[in-house]
């Protein structure tokens, strides 16, 4: 079975992701990734000391709010990116440079993998078999991305919506509640409608 497209795809992912780590350094790569996610951590914690000055320009809530978590998230990764680059320098310019880049490709590989796995997931949850093309299907790399789409769905939990924090939830669905309880009331109001119609003719049998 010859290469096909497809094939060349995921090799070209793989190999410009990991020559990309490899330039950049494990060291950086890592500290990159920390950089964004503590970012969006003081994003999301401290966004509201900053609502009620975004407020004095734009009234409408969701937009303050927005602006501001986007303002702190912007504010957080250029002083932690600053911090996290000169310390990847340090490393790459002492002596364990040469194996901090070494790290840094195999990491660009298993990135460039990953993702490639979740496009495939994405693409066999999206397009129906039928109207998949031949050098998709026909791909030496297809099986081998299909069995790493099967053991990702595997590694990840069967309830998401449980691990969440009650606040984010709340967040998501805040009316769900709300919705519930007028049904179950709507429910038990109608025994006490239907109590009255039952006993009206009891009079006028007597009378």
């Amino acid at each position: 079975m010859p290469i096909t497209i497809f094939d060349g795809i995921v090799i070209g992912v793989l190999l410009f992701s990991a020559v990309l780590a490899m330039v950049r350094g494990f060291s950086r790569e890592i500290l990159s990734i920390v950089s964004w996610g503590g970012s969006a951590v003081a994003a999301y914690y401290l966004y509201p000391l900053l609502v009620p000055y975004a407020l004095q320009y734009k009234a409408d809530t969701k937009i303050a709010t927005i602006a501001s978590a986007a303002v702190i998230f912007l504010l957080a990764l250029i002083i932690i990116s600053f911090i996290t680059i000169r310390i990847a320098d340090f490393i790459i310019d002492s002596r364990i440079g040469a194996l901090d880049r070494t790290l840094g490709f195999l990491f660009g590989a298993a990135r460039g993998l990953l993702l490639m796995v979740v496009v495939v997931a994405f693409w066999n949850w999206l397009v129906a078999p039928a109207a998949r093309p031949d050098w998709v299907n026909n791909a030496k790399s297809k099986p081998f991305l299909d069995s790493m789409v099967e053991k990702l769905k595997s590694a990840l939990p069967e309830n998401v919506q449980a691990m969440l924090p009650p606040e984010i939830i709340n967040k998501i669905a805040p009316n769900q509640q709300q919705q519930t309880q007028p049904q179950t009331g709507g429910d038990n109001a109608a025994p006490n409608d239907t109590a009255p119609s039952d006993d009206a003719p009891a009079p006028q049998t007597n009378n």
